[in-house]
């Protein structure tokens, strides 16, 4: 039996997830559906009471439950989307939330919020696709959806998003990038960094998060670059490029980003398109926002 065969019979059922998490899952879609709205219709700037008739929620229950999942609330979500657009006006092209900046939402630099040391695998060990590694996974409520967090005896080896209901599919696209590896089911093993990754106030330069890279040399060299981004500001494909001695490889630096195995905490949400445009995100565009706005929100505070 290969390991890919091996990973599949060791996924627990989605229905058994689902036994756990369905009312926070009902939860998320409120929410997603709430930011969606907030996304698309900022330039009428819902009201509270708008946005919970949308969803069929009570002004006072959204508020709460929004409050809960995003960090912030609707109206907090709604100025961060507000200000992401007021950057289309600016003659200056600034990129994603350099206009907060420019208006006070100004914070501590610091190397990367999450106090994260990483080291990479050899390109030895990324040939092998994985080959005499085991990866320990399990799937975990987050701010932005079902989170499937994989480890491996090194550190943190993989964060991806998904919507209740896609927990297969999901595994499949992570496990897809190593298929030679060993996959075990372990709840256990994964929570720990999931209380710690979506907890600011467990975010402490002494207790530094450990993430492991695994990656082409290249890869692995922009996802450096991309830890060096703060909360609170953008960085373009092009400055990226730029910045790891490569200024004409911004299209290979954007398929770089996007296959970034470790997201939210190396920050690709935070990478542009050359007009600043926010792009596309692997993990749906909708949900690249919402971290947007949540880092905004704290940003603000």
């Amino acid at each position: 039996m290969n390991a890919q065969t091996n990973a599949r019979t060791k996924l627990s059922p989605v229905a058994m997830l689902h036994r756990d998490i369905t009312p926070d899952g009902i939860e998320y879609e409120t929410v997603r559906r709430v930011i969606e709205k907030i996304s698309l219709d900022y330039r009428d700037q819902p009201s509270l009471e708008t946005l919970a008739e949308e969803v069929g929620e009570s002004p006072t229950g959204l508020q709460k439950l929004f409050s809960r999942w995003a960090g912030l609330s609707p109206k907090a979500f709604l100025q961060a989307v507000t200000l992401d657009h007021a950057r289309r006006l600016l003659d200056e092209g600034l990129p994603l939330l350099e206009t907060s900046l420019e208006v006070g939402m100004s914070g501590p630099g610091r190397l990367h919020d999450l106090f994260v040391t990483h080291e990479a695998m050899s390109p030895g060990d990324y040939k092998t696709r994985g080959a005499g590694l085991t990866i320990r996974y399990g799937f975990h409520i987050s701010p932005f959806g079902v989170a499937l967090i994989m480890v491996t005896d090194r550190g943190l080896a993989g964060l991806s998003f998904n919507d209740a209901g896609e927990e297969r599919a999901a595994f499949a696209d992570m496990s897809g990038r190593w298929p030679n590896a060993t996959y075990v089911e372990d709840m256990a093993a994964t929570a720990p960094y999931a209380a710690r990754i979506f907890d600011p106030s467990r975010w402490r330069a002494d207790q530094p998060l450990r993430v492991v890279m695994i990656g082409t040399d290249f890869q692995v060299r922009v996802w450096e670059a991309l830890l060096k981004i703060p909360m609170g500001r953008a960085c373009t494909y092009s400055a990226i490029a730029a910045d790891i001695g490569t200024p004409k490889a911004s299209r290979a630096v954007g398929a770089a980003v996007g296959a970034n195995p470790l997201s939210f905490v190396v920050p690709c949400h935070r990478a542009l398109g050359k007009s600043g445009a926010l792009t596309g995100y692997h993990w749906g565009l909708t949900r690249k926002r919402a971290i947007l706005g949540w880092e905004a929100g704290r940003m603000a505070r």
